[in-house]
């Protein structure tokens, strides 16, 4: 059966390619201090540490991030996927977290922007990444924006 281009996606990020590739960004991010991983093109990523909410333990994976201020925006975009991104449900029951960028490291506290203020930040997010556009149609829920408050002395 021939599979469609929604189909496509859908297959892509259920297929766990997102997390195999994190687990090989995450090591080589740190080691090199975000010389590797850090940018693709425009694209720029950050390490984000969460507690799990059922586990306790300590997750990290890499997510594209755009400058807001002194706050760092993600988007719980999950490619597209119908459910939250787990890091996303992490962060919602422990909103403290951490953050690398480059060989800087600091804790941030998680909040989920609403109202005007994700009215301001998701044109921008798409403009700096378009492909959240095409997650938006994938999915019928609401994509959370998540600003990262740094909480760091």
């Amino acid at each position: 059966m021939p599979v469609n281009a929604h189909g496509f996606w859908k297959m892509l990020t259920n297929a766990g390619v997102y997390k195999a590739m994190g687990k090989l960004h995450v090591p080589i991010y740190r080691a090199t201090r975000g010389r590797i991983g850090h940018k693709t093109g425009a694209i720029e990523q950050l390490l984000l540490t969460t507690t799990g909410r059922k586990s306790g333990l300590c997750r990290t994976l890499p997510l594209t991030y755009m400058r807001d201020g002194n706050d760092h925006v993600v988007v719980a975009s999950h490619g597209g996927n119908d459910r939250h991104p787990a890091w996303w449900l992490n962060l919602s029951a422990h909103p403290e977290a951490e953050i690398q960028i480059r060989g800087d490291v600091m804790r941030v506290t998680a909040l989920e922007a609403t109202g005007a203020e994700r009215e301001r930040l998701w044109p921008l997010l798409t403009a700096m990444n378009p492909i959240y556009l095409r997650y938006e149609l994938l999915t019928d829920r609401a994509i959370p924006v998540v600003v990262l408050r740094s909480t760091s002395a």
